[in-house]
């Protein structure tokens, strides 16, 4: 890895990587116990890393352009707190963690919602778990990862993004059980159906860490208080509909029917059917524009224009308020969908889109 060399002047003892991640379908239902259907990225954040005999943690990032050096006496602000809450919630954990030279670059956007947090968190935890040997199963350690992003960063994301990061696999959709945490890899093959997964960063500012997710969450367990069930995957649409407050029943009802649209997409792709999910796919964008009111202009647009230009489906992906868009098309038209998209965002005067295909990749590994 020349950027650890460059930093450190010597070779790093591994290199690893995890992947940024799009979910296909299942938005806010992860922290509601509900089903997620997320894919990783090929866009991934890689760590070089060289274990240190002294607890010390020395991380140099190429995104912040920035060095940081910490030893978990003091709290680590900034991009820093996703790597110090790695290293902090394996230590809570009970993992004697190897201090660490750490050098860190990445394809994985920023701010598109595409899980770049996840992706470097994954990236350092897998690191650090191989540096020090520790005895942690991959499918523990997606919690690990999501309790340094809550309790650390103080971000309150579900389990989804760090799951997909770490646990997916290529040509896979990862169909999560948000509850108990079981995967099933589902066959996602869209090229093989003529298809593509067009992915639209509309580049409108992402930024959800500061009170609307969090606002989401608080009203969803006030719901489920209020329905006397643990979460809101343990109710009804015909509860729902009794609840006296109008904007808890419209944020309730969309994690109802979001669950349903995961559960109703799994089985299409279990049998073949990738075509078919698209109107899934656009109803889920519906319900997350009206219901759970988490999208924005730009990201709306973009669902309309990509649909008028013969998407089969298209949604908004992540937690809401800018990022991503994604719309299922014929393999043969991402580019004519692409500067539908971009024409109408010219017309309202946005920033130009950015636009690229996904295909379903690998999760974290040592490379």
């Amino acid at each position: 890895m020349k950027q650890f060399v460059a930093v450190y002047g010597a070779e790093p003892d591994g290199v690893w990587a995890a992947p940024g991640r799009v979910n296909l379908i299942g938005e806010h239902t992860d922290y509601n116990d509900g089903f997620v259907l997320p894919f990783a990225l090929p866009h991934r954040t890689v760590v070089g890393a060289t274990r240190l005999d002294t607890p010390q943690w020395t991380v140099w990032s190429e995104q912040a352009d920035e060095q940081i050096t910490f030893d978990l006496s003091t709290r680590v602000p900034g991009w820093g707190a996703y790597v110090a809450g790695v290293v902090w919630v394996l230590r809570e954990a009970g993992f004697d963690v190897p201090g660490a030279n750490l050098a860190i670059t990445s394809d994985v956007p920023l701010g598109a919602g595409l899980s770049s947090s996840a992706a470097l968190e994954s990236a350092v935890l897998t690191a650090l778990v191989d540096l020090g040997g520790l005895d942690l199963p991959v499918d523990q350690r997606p919690r690990l990862a999501q309790q340094a992003e809550n309790e650390y960063a103080g971000m309150p994301c579900g389990i989804m993004d760090q799951s997909a990061s770490i646990r997916c696999r290529a040509g896979h959709a990862l169909f999560l059980d948000c509850r108990t945490l079981e995967v099933e890899h589902i066959p996602f093959d869209v090229a093989s159906a003529g298809l593509a997964v067009l992915v639209i960063d509309t580049r409108a500012p992402h930024r959800h860490v500061t009170g609307e997710y969090a606002a989401r969450r608080a009203s969803c367990e006030e719901a489920a208080r209020a329905l006397g069930v643990p979460a809101l995957r343990d109710t009804t649409l015909s509860a729902v509909a009794d609840l006296p407050d109008e904007v808890l029943r419209r944020r309730a009802r969309h994690i109802v029917t979001e669950n349903q649209r995961v559960l109703d997409t799994v089985d299409l792709l279990r049998s073949g059917q990738v075509r078919e999910i698209g109107p899934l796919m656009t109803a889920s964008h519906g319900s997350m524009r009206d219901d759970f009111e988490i999208t924005v202009p730009e990201v709306d647009t973009a669902v309309e224009a990509a649909l008028s230009a013969g998407a089969y489906g298209a949604r908004m992906t992540g937690g809401g308020f800018g990022g991503c868009v994604l719309a299922l098309v014929d393999a043969t038209a991402t580019d004519q969908v692409a500067a539908a998209v971009a024409e109408a965002f010219a017309a309202r005067g946005y920033a130009p889109p950015e636009p690229f295909v996904a295909v379903p990749s690998a999760g974290a590994t040592r490379l």
